[in-house]
């Protein structure tokens, strides 16, 4: 069995990820703190601060784990001051990266779709194209999506320099079955005067995330590879050309949508490694599904 060594595995994420995970690997969870118990007779749970490199670089040499998933973060704008979101993102992910690569060990990692940066605060901002796709350009102006477009560069580095692979995931906003926060803004959404919204009202139930993740895992990917992850349709019930037109007006390209279709496309990670997004927030919104949990730890981040 192989062995993994997962950053944030106690955060949202991090807790779908290991559970998708564990009947396949042997997996290290990494976290500032450790829970008082692991429910994976495969996983075993760790406290370090990745955003100190000492730690992550002994952990790397003592477990050399088969492959790292990064997921480590402050997962969002507006969850703490920009500063601390910049520095805490690109800080861990230059540790995290260059233990990995100096241990010869690939790395899948979340980065977002916030670094292509489509509005900041709420002033929409030029869309080269439509759906928006791993070619358009990235203009992130919020310290959030800055912090992972210079994550992304720094996955480029770590594969020119140490030959290693690396998948630049990029979610959509992540919602979480029975617990979907979507519904709110769509009872708010007015398409007679919409707000521009910066995931063109994109989102994926944090289940296909994980999936994404365990194939991204299994895929032969050559140096650096970037892969959006939204859903398939948007969260405010409206075709999504209209909504675009009416939030962006002339700084939305000619596009028609088919209906409600996302405004983000995962053709790419649909061709390269097979994914395909299975939760709507139709269903997923009022699903019961027993949530990852872990004795001794909050629910997560």
């Amino acid at each position: 069995m192989e062995t993994l060594l997962v950053t944030g595995a106690l955060g949202t994420l991090g807790r779908w990820t290991i559970d998708e995970l564990a009947d396949e690997y042997e997996i290290v969870g990494i976290d500032r703190r450790e829970p008082e118990r692991s429910p994976y007779e495969t996983v075993e749970y760790l406290a370090a601060d990745v955003t100190e490199q000492g730690p992550i670089f002994e952990l790397c040499l003592d477990v050399d784990p088969d492959a790292v998933v990064h997921l480590a973060a402050v997962p969002g704008a507006g969850h703490r001051a920009g500063g601390e979101t910049f520095i805490h993102n690109v800080e861990s992910t230059y540790n995290v990266f260059a233990a990995a690569g100096a241990v010869d060990t690939d790395i899948v990692w979340s980065s977002s779709e916030a670094a292509y940066g489509v509005t900041y605060r709420e002033q929409a901002r030029r869309l080269d194209s439509l759906p928006v796709d791993e070619t358009h350009p990235q203009r992130p102006e919020d310290a959030y999506g800055t912090s992972k477009q210079i994550g992304e560069l720094i996955a480029e580095r770590t594969v020119r320099r140490d030959d290693v692979s690396v998948a630049s995931l990029q979610p959509s906003w992540i919602q979480v079955p029975g617990a979907y926060e979507t519904a709110a803004v769509r009872n708010d959404f007015d398409i007679a005067d919409p707000t521009p919204s910066g995931s063109l009202w994109s989102y994926v139930d944090v289940r296909d995330v994980a999936r994404l993740i365990r194939l991204a895992l299994d895929a032969d990917i050559p140096g650096h590879e970037r892969y959006l992850a939204v859903a398939e349709d948007n969260y405010v019930d409206v075709p999504t050309d209209e909504a675009i037109r009416a939030a962006w007006g002339d700084l939305a390209p000619e596009w028609e949508s088919d209906g409600d279709e996302a405004a983000f496309s995962s053709a790419k990670a649909r061709r390269e490694l097979g994914w395909e997004p299975i939760h709507s927030w139709r269903e997923a919104e009022t699903a019961t599904v027993e949530t990852p949990a872990i004795e001794g730890s909050a629910v997560g981040r």
